[in-house]
């Protein structure tokens, strides 16, 4: 049973992380208008140690959002616009000869753009998937392997990824493998309607917003640490299992759209991504202790990219959205009374 004095420092330490996102967060709105769901889930996956993906349409501010969030927070930013022609040694770094001062020649190592903390994957689906694979070890192991060097990489880590769902010529559909590295996949809307004046003022304007930087490496790592100490009642817990089986054809706790529609269900992975966002959540509501309205509430960016569609849900129009609300309803929290 907690003490007293545990409490107060998890009070305290619940304090410290709001005070601090809410910094960042405040920061990155005086640069993009609206869009506060899209900025809560990339700071989750930046405080939890996740990925982001990013998927609307042109214009919406996703570039432009993260850029935002390396401005705030002083941590080294990098930008990699993909395209068909990138090759893995553009974005890990390659051997370049180097001619010495004194004669002769060197083989040195330069290093790519994935060598950073925050990296941008702009238009992640218009890249080959041989470079798309570079990204893979980067995202899961927090390292680079290039010919016989190993290159760890420096936490925090975070890759936010944005997409184009519409224009699909020219492009490369991520695999599940590695769609399921990614802790959630925001779709970004259009603005609403009396956001647009602020849009057009800040856009189109004389003066220049300047983002301050407002937090650190140093502590977005120690956040990251208070986040994880977040207790998680068994309930809580049982409940986002039985969320992430509740996506998977034919077991215990499927319903009937996901057993008609669904080829593959969310994998661990999902479980854990569950539980890391709803243990940000639940400190961003003022507690230091998981409840099963915070795995509900980050259920639908944890599992729809986790969710594949089988020929006959595509069929009938069925989508990872409508399945992940399917089985929100269908299934229940345990009952310990």
């Amino acid at each position: 049973m907690a003490t007293s004095t545990d409490s107060r420092v998890a009070e305290k330490e619940a304090g410290e992380f709001r005070a601090v996102h809410g910094k960042i967060k405040a920061e990155v709105q005086r640069f993009i208008v609206g869009q506060e769901n899209v900025i809560d889930a990339a700071l989750t996956a930046l405080f939890a140690g996740g990925h982001v993906m990013l998927e609307g349409v042109p214009g919406l501010g996703k570039t432009m959002l993260v850029r935002a969030i390396g401005e705030a927070v002083d941590i080294h930013f990098s930008r990699i616009q993909f395209t068909p022609d990138l090759m893995p040694a553009d974005i890990q770094g390659t051997n370049v000869l180097i001619e010495l001062e004194g004669g002769g020649h060197e083989l040195r190592f330069q290093q790519g753009p994935l060598v950073s903390n925050l990296v941008l994957a702009d238009e992640i689906n218009r890249a080959t998937p041989r470079t798309q694979s570079a990204l893979l070890e980067a995202m899961q192991e927090k390292q680079i392997s290039v010919s016989n060097r190993v290159i760890k990489l420096d936490e925090p880590y975070c890759v936010m990824a944005t997409q184009n769902p519409v224009e699909q010529e020219g492009t490369y559909p991520l695999p599940e493998a590695q769609l399921d590295r990614f802790l959630m996949k925001v779709l970004v809307g259009y603005p609403k309607l009396d956001e647009y004046d602020a849009i057009v003022d800040r856009t189109t304007g004389a003066s220049e917003v300047e983002i301050k930087k407002v937090s650190s490496g140093a502590e977005i790592l120690r956040f990251r640490k208070v986040i994880r100490s977040v207790p998680v009642p068994e309930r809580a817990k049982k409940y986002a299992v039985r969320l992430v089986v509740g996506t998977q054809p034919k077991s215990d706790y499927a319903c009937a759209l996901v057993n008609e529609s669904v080829s593959l269900g969310a994998s661990p992975r999902g479980v854990q991504g569950l539980m890391l966002a709803a243990k940000v959540r639940a400190l961003l509501e003022g507690r230091f202790a998981v409840s099963v309205d915070d795995v509900k509430a980050v259920a639908l960016p944890v599992l729809r990219h986790r969710v594949l569609i089988n020929f006959h849900g595509m069929s009938e129009g069925v989508t990872a959205d409508d399945v992940v609300h399917a089985v929100l309803q269908h299934v229940e929290a345990p009952n310990f009374d």
